[in-house]
């Protein structure tokens, strides 16, 4: 035995040897392995161990990263896999993702994987300056620069902040902020012969569209502002903090105006049927009334308006802030720093898609003309008793 022991520690040491001088040539290395079988490896596999190390040097962190896009051309912001025709703003973004070494295929592929996140849905053609997705990923060199090289130029990453591991963007977020830039002639009466480019909204008007969507702050059953919920379902209830359309301005020769509405979370099509209702209701086409009814079980007619003008503008995260933005770990989530760049990418790729769009598809005047098929004082339980009597 002890002859055998010899000749063993003979053959490792004869090994070791050969195994460093192939190591320092780059060739093939050779390892005798404890089972004293010899096991070859090919260059190609140091190089993957080379990505594996730097993938160890970089580990994955939970992010969340500030995006803002342009939405037209695209249909929303959620991934929908498996319909590749239909493309959203996560389908870039996970593609920059992947490109950028931040994230490896396989997550790109089951978003699960990174633990991925958004603040809201935004729907199809609708845009965003401040939204917010949630993620982990590698934290490389000079990220943000990394993604936006493989991002097209109407969809930019503005700023990234670390934050706790359990962190969901979607179940974080307090509150949303939206805006709706439209042309004022929406707002003028139906009886009157109106040129689109020489209307100018009065002072009465936009006190009366102000009082008409200050009426939606509150607690009240959105069931009639989505195709959701029905409405005895708990979750139509929604709170509205505040709603207000700003003074008109002038671009490209059409008078425009901006409302602004702070919520705690939207349904689909929430917004769009809220201004829908209002410009209805200013135009002449459906009386005040028609507001207080819609909170109710009946189901009522709720015009939606073009998805164009809607723009997510910040996402709001104050209980997270108080608790863990000056723990000495975690920055509050604001973005003070980052509001020039988002005001510079509103003026470059937003403003003048929805203007552009504006004059070139007319989709707020098109849209306009459906408003007398509308019926607004019926309701479907008037519509059934006038259907029994007429029988």
């Amino acid at each position: 035995p002890r002859q055998v022991l010899a000749m063993a520690e003979d053959l490792r040491a004869a090994v070791a040897s050969q195994t460093k001088r192939l190591n320092s040539s780059g060739g093939v290395v050779e390892r005798l392995e404890e089972n004293g079988h010899q096991n070859k490896r090919l260059k190609s596999d140091a190089d993957e161990e080379d990505v594996e190390d730097q993938n160890k040097r970089s580990p994955k962190r939970k992010i969340v990263l500030l995006m803002a896009y342009s939405g037209k051309g695209y249909h929303g912001m959620q991934r929908n896999v498996g319909s590749s025709q239909f493309k959203t703003i996560e389908d870039d973004l996970v593609s920059a993702l992947v490109q950028s070494g931040c994230i490896p295929e396989n997550h790109g592929e089951d978003m699960k994987k990174m633990s991925f996140q958004r603040c809201a849905r935004t729907d199809k053609g609708v845009s965003a300056a401040g939204q917010i997705v949630s993620l982990k990923v590698r934290l490389i060199d000079d990220i943000l620069e990394k993604i936006n090289n493989h991002l097209p130029s109407h969809i930019r990453i503005l700023g990234l902040k670390r934050v706790t591991g359990g962190f969901n963007s979607k179940n974080k977020c307090d509150a949303r902020t939206y805006s709706y830039m439209l042309p004022t002639f929406a707002f003028a009466h139906k009886d009157h012969d109106v040129q689109e480019e020489v209307y100018r909204l009065d002072k009465e008007t936009l006190e009366k569209v102000n009082k008409l969507l200050a009426c939606y702050k509150g607690t009240h059953n959105f069931h009639n502002f989505t195709s959701q919920k029905g409405p005895r379902d708990p979750s139509a209830k929604r709170y509205i903090m505040e709603m207000y359309c700003g003074e008109p301005f002038v671009r490209e020769n059409i008078e425009f105006a901006v409302i602004k509405v702070k919520g705690q979370s939207f349904m689909m099509h929430q917004i769009r049927k809220m201004i829908g209702l209002v410009i209805a209701i200013v135009k002449g086409y459906a009386a005040e009334s028609i507001i207080e009814r819609s909170w109710g079980e009946e189901k009522v007619d709720v015009p939606k308006a073009p998805g164009l003008g809607l723009v997510l503008e910040r996402v709001h995260f104050e209980k997270y802030n108080r608790r863990f933005g000056n723990d000495g770990l975690h920055e509050p989530l604001e973005w003070t720093e980052e509001e020039e760049k988002i005001a510079v990418f509103k003026e470059q790729y937003i403003y003048p898609t929805i203007i552009n769009t504006e004059r070139e598809e007319k989709s707020m005047a098109n849209w306009l003309n459906t408003l007398s098929i509308h019926d607004f004082n019926s309701s479907a339980v008037g519509m059934r008793a006038n259907n029994k009597n007429s029988k």
